[in-house]
């Protein structure tokens, strides 16, 4: 290893610079940083952790800081995003999962039961107060003029029973579903709990002659993700609204 070769390798370990400083300092070209960087076994900084450095250092501001975006731009964004992730291989969010579970896998102890009890503290709120999806749900549905009962108790005669959503006017209930109802995200007994729960719950309503509809939150909650959820929703609605289904057809999934 030459002496350039050992500042280069200084100045990025060492003291946080970007290939575009050394670069500038040497006055090469930043291609050439990342081939020594590389050469030397030493991993490049993803984009994030660069940025953050560029903003700490002020060689870089904020993109948004100081404005705020318009709900357009939010959807035009949320939209690009999400074709991006389409647009990849699944070798490639094989790669990109692999990423997040060795960060999760460099975490503490400590830092692990922090988050789950936050997690865990968040699913309670949710159960409660009701989740991200379903209020989004609620809001939209409503500004649609459709009539929706919001987490209604006891209304099946005999039973104390709640549902996320109720159209009246449709005949149908609505159970959002998170991962924890699908998944052993807090083991397998709890996940057969609530598989116990959920049928229980289905059978009651569809005894009742009512419609069905279980959303399954297989995704993270991005705008995206939402509204398409929503627009499944609405066209399983209007079907629904042309012609109530059969008794043995009155379950579905989205």
């Amino acid at each position: 290893m030459n002496s350039e070769e050992e500042t280069i390798l200084d100045l990025y370990d060492n003291h946080g610079w970007s290939t575009y400083e050394i670069a500038e300092k040497l006055q090469t070209y930043p291609n050439k940083i990342r081939r020594v960087l590389k050469k030397n076994g030493i991993p490049l900084r993803d984009s994030s952790t660069a940025q953050k450095n560029a903003l700490k250092k002020g060689r870089a501001t904020h993109p948004t800081e100081g404005s705020s975006l318009s709900d357009s731009t939010k959807k035009k964004i949320s939209e690009a995003q999400g074709e991006v992730w389409d647009s990849l291989t699944e070798k490639e969010k094989q790669y990109r999962s692999q990423i997040g579970k060795e960060a999760w896998d460099k975490k503490s102890d400590q830092e692990k039961a922090k988050f789950i009890a936050e997690a865990q503290n968040a699913i309670r709120e949710s159960s409660r107060k009701g989740s991200k999806l379903e209020h989004f749900l609620l809001s939209e549905l409503g500004n649609r003029k459709l009539r929706v009962e919001f987490h209604k108790e006891h209304w099946l005669q005999n039973q104390n029973l709640q549902v996320d959503l109720y159209l009246p006017e449709y005949r149908t209930a609505i159970e959002v579903d998170g991962p924890s109802h699908f998944k052993p995200v807090w083991g397998q007994q709890n996940l057969e709990k609530n598989i116990k729960a959920d049928q229980q719950k289905t059978g009651l309503i569809l005894g009742s002659g009512l419609v069905m509809i279980r959303i399954k939150q297989t995704q993270s909650l991005t705008q995206r993700y939402m509204r398409n959820t929503l627009q499944r929703l609405l066209t399983l609605l209007d079907k629904i609204k042309d012609k109530y289904p059969e008794e043995y057809e009155r379950y579905f999934e989205l």
